[in-house]
């Protein structure tokens, strides 16, 4: 993937974020981890002790999925066109847990959900977040995926990311973001700096303009890991996994109703994580954790 995947990631949140939320505010600490430094953590998304009922397979024949054009490391077209990604090589596994056929087609974006509920495919596994109002289009596998939110510091900076610990100091976000909306919420007294996209605040960060960045944490795993970043910062604190502002996860969309798919699609999800595969697959892709 190299430092290409870490350009096409500036923008990686894009499809899982959620808009801001107006609930009770959750809890405002995390424990401390730095991935950077633990380049192999794995997050779990399964509970072992919550094993899916294997379905009726036999009443699938092929599974048809849709996913996006242009959407790296997760989806996208491979030199010789052929779909390649995270989501695409996840879907192809499946299909091998469940013993049928698949086939993968790329359509934009904006278009897959339409697309999927005309019958133009049986599932769309393009990094689509679980949104209450997506929920009310098409139903969700499990969540495969989630995006924490993290801060990101400048090597041998001071600050802890305790509340108490940021009054006064300055957190850049992206204006318009969750993560603004989060440290409105939750560290009322820190100085809030909002940029408006994410290069311009990564390059805040680096110039020491502002104390600390708070971002996707996917895409600033790439960043940290990549020459952009030039070796100048570090995860801090985190991850931060508040479902109210950060979203459920990325689940496969499937036509409301098709429970027969969805439950084949949870079960043959938590076999390929039980087995190690999706363990090797997520670390194919995410040298660098970002939880």
């Amino acid at each position: 993937m190299g430092g290409c995947v870490a350009a096409a990631l500036l923008a990686a949140s894009a499809h899982a974020q959620t808009p801001p939320s107006t609930l009770e505010k959750p809890a405002a600490t995390a424990p401390d981890a730095n991935p950077v430094s633990n380049p192999t953590a794995v997050p779990g998304f399964w509970d072992p002790r919550r094993r899916p009922e294997r379905p009726d397979l036999s009443r699938l024949s092929v599974i048809r999925f849709l996913t996006e054009t242009d959407y790296p490391p997760f989806n996208y077209a491979g030199p010789d066109g052929v779909p390649a990604g995270f989501n695409v090589e996840l879907a192809r596994l499946i299909c091998e847990e469940i013993k049928v056929p698949c086939t993968v087609q790329m359509r934009r974006f904006d278009t897959l959900v339409d697309a999927l509920n005309s019958n133009g495919g049986d599932a769309v596994i393009a990094s689509i977040a679980a949104t209450p109002d997506m929920r009310k289009r098409v139903d969700f596998s499990d969540p495969y995926y989630r995006t924490p939110a993290r801060f990101v510091a400048r090597r041998g900076a001071a600050p802890g990311v305790q509340a108490a610990a940021l009054e006064g100091k300055k957190i850049g976000v992206v204006a318009g973001t969750a993560h603004e909306a989060y440290i409105k919420a939750l560290f009322t007294e820190a100085s809030l700096q909002p940029f408006p996209n994410t290069e311009t605040a990564r390059a805040a960060l680096k110039k020491g303009d502002v104390d600390l960045l708070f971002g996707d944490g996917v895409s600033l795993a790439f960043w940290l890991n990549g020459t952009d970043s030039a070796g100048c910062c570090e995860f801090r604190g985190g991850p931060f996994m508040e479902s109210r502002y950060f979203g459920e996860g990325v689940g496969v969309a499937v036509r409301r109703n098709n429970d027969l798919l969805r439950q084949a699609l949870n079960w043959a999800l938590f076999r390929l994580w039980e087995k190690g595969r999706f363990t090797d697959l997520w670390l194919r892709y995410f040298p660098i954790s970002p939880f």
